[in-house]
């Protein structure tokens, strides 16, 4: 069975425990609350404090490894990663490393997203462009400080579970779209910035078009199954300044970028 659907079906009788067990008496519910953590779905009923207790220490061990931006800091103390990760890895939420979700894709590393998010520069009020949805998790950080995200998924149950994940969680101001984000959302642009969470073999010409004068793009280049490079891009009125800052590991851009690492165009 694919790893997608194995994740999606633990899920599912991860919410069905917990869901039976608050319905039950209390030793009845014991029971079943055991049941469910043996079933690899443990911390899934933690209350608020704890998780925030938890996301303290990650914001505590992101300073250490030099995130200092106090905006994109409140920005990963704000945001609730544990709701953008199945139950079956939720007690890992907070650790910093990328964890599966569904659709055999995974969610970044939190200081990768939290690196990726201060190379942007953002202080508050910008247009942002995301591509690749994923959980929806970056996309969160991001509208904690810019006034509007777009963000592009390729994958349709991704871009259909995010959209509805972040709705129920009162991100307002992110829009979801299912295409290709090779391609960009040029009804939406100019922006201000771009983040690219899947690695494409060159920075795809559209999303640099659509990149605002003065605007910054942030994006893994490299190829599938190889460390990557991720790149700073910053766009001047005499072109594109391209800075290599640290190796990654990121999917594949597929769809358009895909057709055109295959036949050598760019």
């Amino acid at each position: 069975m694919p790893g997608g659907h194995r994740i999606g079906l633990l899920d599912a009788l991860c919410r069905g425990l917990n869901g039976y067990a608050r319905g039950l008496a209390s030793a009845r519910a014991l029971g079943i609350l055991v049941l469910a953590t043996v079933a690899g779905c443990g911390d899934s009923a933690r209350d608020e404090e704890a998780w925030e207790e938890d996301r303290e220490r990650l914001v505590e061990s992101l300073v250490e490894n030099g995130i200092d931006d106090p905006l994109v800091l409140a920005a990963m103390r704000k945001v609730p990663r544990h709701e953008f990760v199945p139950a079956s890895v939720r007690g890992r939420a907070y650790d910093d490393d990328a964890l599966p979700i569904d659709q055999d894709q995974t969610i970044s590393q939190p200081r990768v997203v939290a690196l990726m998010t201060q190379v942007l520069g953002l202080r508050g009020g910008e247009r942002v462009l995301e591509i690749g949805t994923g959980s929806g998790y970056h996309a969160a950080v991001l509208a904690q400080i810019a006034a509007e995200v777009y963000t592009i998924e390729i994958v349709p149950e991704l871009a259909e579970s995010a959209a509805a994940r972040l709705d129920r969680l009162g991100y307002s101001n992110v829009s979801v779209r299912q295409g290709d984000g090779y391609l960009g959302w040029p009804e939406k642009a100019p922006f201000d910035a771009i983040v690219v969470t899947a690695a494409p073999s060159h920075p795809p010409p559209a999303l640099v078009e659509q990149l605002k004068e003065g605007g910054r793009m942030v994006l893994p280049i490299g190829e599938s199954g190889e460390v990557q490079d991720l790149y700073l891009l910053e766009k001047g009125a005499d072109g594109v300044q391209t800075k290599r800052l640290v190796p990654v590991r990121f999917v594949p851009m597929v769809g358009e970028a895909q057709k055109k690492k295959d036949s050598g165009d760019r």
